[in-house]
């Protein structure tokens, strides 16, 4: 029997008689409120960009399977911040702060109006991670769908995603490809709607959906405008009631196991860094022991057997076709790389599952390999530390060639000014770049870096230039980029304390991060040093900055 407790507390008895006037204004009837169980459906949607354009459409989906199923469904939706609109630009500041915002916003409509339970559909990058920490911290009945790719693009017939587009304007910046080439990127190179269609961060968070247990098996890797998606956001919203049935509620299902399998498949896959720190942040929530040595521990087991951009060739619409995530975690799991009797929003274990998935009949080995022959033996993010990182730092190994790299620091403590050295030309063969005051509480909000290390890699620089920053990366950031470094600069962590010329060793292989500086010149170093005023004294950004913890720990808002 469903629980309704929740709703019956707000609506139920003759107190509660204005309470239900109001549902019974938008037509809701007696056995609507007191039969069945109240839901809201939480849609991440508004029409900044293409990638959250269709989840209303699909929570009306959603909606529909709940009623069917014997729920009476309530659309909601949360903000959404498109990154690669606000990326280079102040904007990106607000991109991590969505994410806490995003799960606030859960928290405070389903608490608000007494729902029993909820779906949750998102789509850009902070969107999923949030919809997650809600349903983490809420802990009532829940379950989770991602809103899709979009299709790759294309450019003079060979297909394309949002990051060649980056790339592109460091090629123009450098007088590799001319202006019409760089314009019919932008003209075609996202087709419709969905998210970016690389390994970017959404498809990334998409995969760790399934993995984590909290979407049903299959739903993340159909594309936004494939049939397939709309199929899953009507299963969605009837797996629900199964949930509420079952008495089954989020933190039933995620547990420590369902984060280590969460890690297996973002190493597998070589996914984007942002998901160690969104990891990390649904552990907080859920009340999970979660740390950067368990990313590493994890790491070093599990290969890296996907080939999709930005490491590699191919797109979530090309995952989808051969099989999507149950493929992936069936040959994790068959090599003993995933715990098959974690619990999952079906019911069901993982090994159940993905028993009685159907995986295509299709080739698949030119996207997915097996475990036995990997692109990579390790996974595709490593965890790096030393004296320029005693909390730790994160760089995707599997988007660069290179694993070792020594040479001159040069510092900015803005990403316009490291943007700028890029564009005139000021950053030369062996730097490394070092941008800082742009962590959790010094940006605040960590912006993504991807202006800058795309314009990198298009002048040709990709595998002679590191970049080290308390910042983040955009999923489609690819070469030796090191981010999350912390403690951050605004804290006084050992990266505020550089100066040009410094030496810094990264050594992805050791899992090193290194600056060639004494203990007793970086003790002095710090005497000298005092915190910069802080750029924001009021608004959204400075509530964020006074409350937002250490990258090491997710970046979560810790009240004091």
């Amino acid at each position: 029997m469903i629980d309704k407790s929740r709703s019956k507390k707000v609506y139920g008895g003759f107190e509660k008689a204005p309470n239900r006037a109001f549902l019974k204004a938008m037509g809701l009837t007696d056995e609507d409120i007191d039969a069945k169980p109240l839901v809201g459906i939480a849609a991440a949607w508004n029409e900044a960009g293409p990638c959250n354009i269709h989840t209303l459409g699909l929570a009306n989906v959603a909606k529909e399977g709940v009623r069917e199923a014997g729920g009476t469904p309530r659309i909601f939706t949360t903000p959404v911040v498109i990154d690669g609109i606000a990326m280079g630009s102040e904007g990106m500041k607000y991109s991590l702060v969505s994410r806490e915002v995003i799960a606030d916003t859960v928290e405070l409509t389903v608490n608000a109006h007494g729902y029993d339970g909820f779906v949750a559909i998102g789509g850009c990058d902070k969107t999923l991670p949030g919809l997650m920490m809600a349903m983490g911290r809420l802990n009532i009945p829940s379950v989770v769908m991602y809103g899709g790719t979009t299709l790759p693009g294309n450019y003079m017939g060979k297909p394309i995603a949002i990051g060649d587009v980056y790339e592109a304007v460091g090629a123009y910046s450098a007088g590799k490809i001319g202006l019409n080439d760089l314009r019919l990127m932008e003209d075609h190179a996202i087709p419709g709607p969905g998210t970016c269609g690389g390994l970017y961060t959404a498809n990334t968070m998409g995969l760790m959906s399934e993995a984590l247990g909290l979407a049903l098996p299959g739903s993340a890797s159909p594309p936004a405008v494939d049939a397939e998606k709309v199929k899953y956001a009507k299963e969605t919203g009837k797996a629900l009631l199964h949930v509420m049935e079952l008495g089954l509620k989020p933190r039933d299902i995620l547990t420590f196991e369902a984060f280590e399998n969460a890690i297996s498949v973002l190493m597998a896959s070589g996914g984007s860094t942002n998901a160690v720190l969104h990891l990390l942040a649904i552990a907080y929530e859920a009340g999970v022991k979660l740390s950067l040595d368990d990313f590493e521990r994890v790491g070093r087991r599990v290969p890296e057997i996907v080939n999709m951009k930005p490491g590699g060739e191919y797109v979530m619409a090309d995952l989808h076709k051969v099989g999507g995530a149950p493929l992936l975690m069936k040959k994790l799991l068959d090599a003993g790389l995933l715990h098959g009797d974690a619990i999952t929003v079906t019911g069901k274990t993982v090994k159940q599952n993905l028993d009685e998935f159907k995986i295509p009949p299709v080739d698949h080995s030119y996207i997915v390999k097996d475990v036995k022959n990997p692109l990579y033996p390790e996974g595709g993010i490593k965890i790096l530390k030393g004296n320029l990182a005693p909390e730790g730092a994160v760089i995707k190994v599997s988007a660069s060639k290179v694993t070792f790299h020594r040479g001159p620091a040069k510092v900015f403590n803005s990403e316009e000014e490291a943007f700028n050295a890029v564009i005139n030309r000021k950053i030369k063969e062996g730097d490394v770049v070092v941008i800082r005051y742009e962590g959790p509480k010094g940006g605040p909000g960590m912006r993504e870096m991807l202006a800058v290390t795309s314009a990198i890699v298009g002048q040709g620089l990709g595998e002679k230039v590191a970049l080290i920053t308390d910042g983040r990366f955009s999923g489609a950031t690819r070469g030796m980029m090191v981010g999350h470094v912390a403690p951050e600069a605004m804290v006084g962590g050992p990266i505020a304390l550089l100066k040009d010329g410094d030496e810094i060793t990264i050594d992805a292989k050791e899992g090193k991060l290194m600056v060639n500086l004494s203990e007793e010149e970086m003790k002095s170093r710090l005497k000298e040093w005092s915190s910069p005023k802080p750029r924001y004294e009021r608004g959204l950004l400075a509530k964020y900055a006074s409350l937002v913890a250490s990258a090491s720990m997710g970046a979560v808002l810790i009240p004091h």
